[in-house]
């Protein structure tokens, strides 16, 4: 993603390649992208976008199947194949069953038959890069997890954890309002050349209680720990 002038705006720009062999709808559907405020690269053939995708970051990619030189099918494995796991939607005129199978075997994330209607395409690609997006924090109140720096801070004060410290609050985080047994305590904290204790738990707990006072970490007597939000 790019950061650019939108409207007047400044906005992170999606970047889209899309791949389609008819030139004209190609366009078509570039304005289309564009004007909903995607930055759009088109291909007419797979041996082109497959040199442009090893040259650019792409956030998205629209592919048609029949395209010259490398097929959008034989695109897609490949890009799987060397663990570009960019989301991917195939629109095509094809409607059978084993093209969709083969898209979807191939690594699509979704599919569109062609004609298609413009508002469903941006519905669903919107949808998809939503819930492709990583998250960077988790938050439970105003207990923040910064997943990017790993860090965690409260009421926006980083707190001075050790790392097993970090690693319990992280699990506590996670499951809140859940049971986190000792048993998934002991596989997060320590590795198999690691002894770990139920002492050493109660420890870990009883200074993040010192931290964080205000938060409520209950022990499930012989089960575990909660983090009660």
């Amino acid at each position: 993603m790019q950061v650019k002038l939108y409207h007047g705006l400044l906005r992170v720009s999606t970047k889209i390649l899309l791949l389609e062999d008819d030139a004209l709808f190609g366009e078509t559907l570039a304005d289309l992208l564009e004007d909903d405020g995607y930055e759009t690269t088109l291909c007419v053939n797979g041996q082109d976008a497959l040199s442009t995708i090893y040259e650019e970051k792409f956030d998205l990619y629209l592919l048609d199947v029949n395209v010259p030189l490398i097929d959008g099918l034989s695109l897609l494995r490949e890009l799987r194949v060397s663990e570009d796991n960019t989301p991917a939607i195939f629109l095509t005129s094809h409607k059978d069953k084993e093209t969709l199978q083969k898209a979807f075997v191939s690594g699509a994330d979704d599919y569109l038959c062609k004609p298609f209607d413009n508002d469903e395409l941006l519905l669903r690609l919107r949808a998809l890069l939503k819930r492709s997006k990583p998250k960077e924090a988790i938050e439970v109140g105003e207990l923040r997890h910064d997943i990017t720096h790993k860090s965690i801070s409260y009421k926006g004060n980083t707190l001075e954890l050790s790392k097993k410290e970090y690693l319990l609050l992280v699990l506590f985080m996670k499951y809140v309002n859940a049971t986190v047994t000792k048993e998934l305590i002991y596989e997060e904290l320590w590795n198999f050349n690691e002894s770990g204790s139920d002492g050493a738990i109660r420890v870990y707990v009883n200074r993040l209680k010192q931290l964080l006072p205000e938060l409520s970490i209950e022990n499930i007597r012989g089960v575990g720990y909660k983090l009660v939000y």
